[in-house]
């Protein structure tokens, strides 16, 4: 049971955070037409863009730190309670079919486990002994990167779970919405976005919410950047598994070539529907498995591999 002077002690830490303060200027939102009330949302919504351009260079640094690592075969671990670990694994989830990775380089953990996704689990977030718990199933190595996700910047599953990958190596980034968090300081990078405080008193799935899924998409999207994922702003790497994807893969192998749609089926025939590869042998004149070696040589990056592919044919 917990204690009167522990929750005493809580309750002046969310006293001191800008995402639990109170707006009196809002006490009367509910008496306000539908209309209005949706635009005052709006409003604050419009400046979380802004509070996350602040934090771009914090972000620009730990995307290359991060990059450099998955680029040694390291993974992306997101850890985080509540919403801020659900939109980790949703981030996560999401990186398999844009980027053809494969599912265990980029992993969501969130406090409480699956269950947590759909429903609440009682003290999950509160223990950081469950994060390092989970963490040490996974076998961190140096090349892993951690991101603790909490709005607050105090939850202990995030904290706990920094701290641990931090002890064993791991690089550490500590995402939170509060100025000076105890994630930020535990972390080798501390991303702190301040939107101040919420529409609705304490509901952090608002602007706090909002703010942590652009940073998670700047994190994982860039990273996959670096790491050859993409050719310009296509997305080269897209697993074609349902039809939406397979015509998307036909698109961007038409968009990038030129060619016609029966060289563009017939090259993606000859590579297993691998987009790149099948650029790469409509735009190099190679077979599928030159196109296969060259990507390989060329870490994935297409750009290198065409330039490979344009030295050989010049020698």
């Amino acid at each position: 049971m917990t204690s009167p002077s522990h929750n005493r002690d809580l309750s002046s830490q969310l006293d001191m955070l800008t995402t639990e303060a109170y707006r009196p200027e809002l006490a009367d939102v509910d008496r306000l037409p539908t209309d209005e009330i949706a635009r005052l949302m709006n409003r604050e919504d419009a400046s979380v863009a802004g509070a996350v351009a602040e934090q771009v260079p914090v972000i620009a640094a730990t995307i290359d730190a991060v990059a450099e690592r998955m680029a040694r075969g390291g993974r992306l671990v997101y850890a985080g309670a509540g919403t801020a670990g659900r939109l980790g694994v949703l981030d996560a989830s999401e990186c398999p079919p844009t980027f053809n990775t494969d599912p265990a380089r980029v992993v969501g953990l969130i406090a409480g486990g699956p269950d947590a996704l759909v429903t609440s689990v009682e003290g999950a977030e509160d223990s950081r002994e469950l994060a390092e718990s989970d963490l040490a199933a996974l076998r961190l190595t140096a090349d892993d990167t951690v991101v603790g996700v909490s709005a607050s910047g105090r939850t202990p599953y995030a904290v706990g779970a920094v701290t641990y990958a931090r002890a064993r190596g791991a690089l550490t980034v500590g995402l939170a919405c509060n100025r000076g968090s105890a994630l930020a300081a535990a972390a080798e990078h501390g991303i702190e976005v301040v939107v101040g405080p919420e529409f609705l008193t304490g509901s952090t799935r608002l602007k706090a919410g909002t703010a942590q899924k652009l940073v998670l998409n700047m994190l994982s999207t860039i990273t996959m950047i670096r790491l050859g994922k993409t050719y310009g702003n296509l997305m080269v790497d897209v697993r074609a598994s349902n039809e939406k994807l397979r015509a998307r893969s036909r698109r961007i192998v038409a968009q990038v070539t030129g060619a016609d749609d029966d060289a563009v089926g017939g090259a993606l025939a000859a590579t297993d529907g691998e987009v790149k590869n099948a650029i790469l042998v409509l735009l190099a004149g190679v077979d599928g498995p030159t196109a296969a070696r060259l990507l390989a040589e060329s870490a994935g990056h297409l750009r290198a591999a065409l330039a490979a592919a344009a030295e050989t044919a010049a020698d």
